[in-house]
């Protein structure tokens, strides 16, 4: 049986006019902040800020990675100098 520490909220991301993008999903948890593109989660924020995407599917479209962009506030060439630096962590996250 799930408690309310186990609660998930899932949003449909939205674009800058208000709208709900299809297949692009925010999820809330206790644990932390997800990015789900499709079926695949692409990045995780921690609690605690630290920042984790998946290692095979964090770059894997155009669409993906504009909507990674949007979820992270950042461009493509910060978030790879994040990766690069250790900033941010691969992982397998699906």
């Amino acid at each position: 049986m799930k408690t309310i520490k186990d609660k998930v909220k899932v949003y449909n991301m939205e674009s800058n006019k208000g709208n709900k993008i299809p297949n692009q999903f925010e999820l809330y948890t206790n644990k932390g902040r997800y990015f789900q593109s499709y079926q695949s989660v692409i990045t995780f924020i921690n609690n605690n800020g630290q920042v984790y995407l998946d290692k095979q599917d964090w770059d894997y479209s155009a669409t993906t990675g504009k909507y990674r962009n949007m979820f992270l506030g950042e461009g493509i060439e910060e978030t790879r100098k994040k990766i690069e630096s250790g900033e941010y962590k691969l992982t397998n996250l699906n």
